[in-house]
């Protein structure tokens, strides 16, 4: 079954496309490359299939979701023209009310496509501070990306109880 996780991790497509069906990998099972959704997947816990942009719905009623980034939370950036899938990180550190840190897979191109990206910064430039639009670190320039990318929401790694 392990030989089975690895071999299907090396094959994963370098996208943020995600899988309707099929097992959860676990962090010793990623390899590079890999998509930003079973990244998600496993360091955060939170078990949900889909493209990175589905992911913000299918929480619903599963996980707690909100619009304050907690670290362990998976960001999810919406789909849009230059994110055809969307795209999801996991919050590793909130360093204040407009700047965290993420770890991420599958945020570059070229030859750093697939690859992990640890300690990321985000920021959030949405006029209402309500963490809607970031600008996130792209590692081969070495600076934030032109790009102001619209947020869905973070999906907390928690599981809504029943009732609640």
């Amino acid at each position: 079954m392990r030989r089975w996780l690895l071999l299907l991790s090396l094959l994963l497509p370098a996208a943020c496309g995600g899988t309707p069906r099929g097992p959860v990998l676990g962090a010793a099972a990623l390899r590079e490359p890999v998509s930003c959704v079973p990244y998600a997947r496993a360091r955060s816990g939170v078990d949900l299939r889909g493209d990175a942009w589905e992911w913000w719905d299918a929480a619903a009623g599963l996980y707690e979701r909100g619009h304050t980034p907690r670290p362990g939370s998976v960001l999810v950036l919406a789909r849009s023209g230059r994110l055809r899938e969307g795209h999801l990180s996991v919050v590793t550190r909130v360093l204040s009310a407009r700047e965290i840190r993420v770890d991420h897979a599958n945020w570059a191109n070229g030859s750093a496509k697939g690859r992990i990206a640890r300690d990321q910064p985000v920021v959030d430039v949405s006029p209402d501070n309500d963490w809607s639009l970031v600008r996130v670190w792209y590692p081969p320039v070495g600076d934030y990306g032109r790009t102001a990318y619209l947020v869905a929401g973070f999906v907390h790694g928690r599981p809504v109880l029943a009732g609640r």
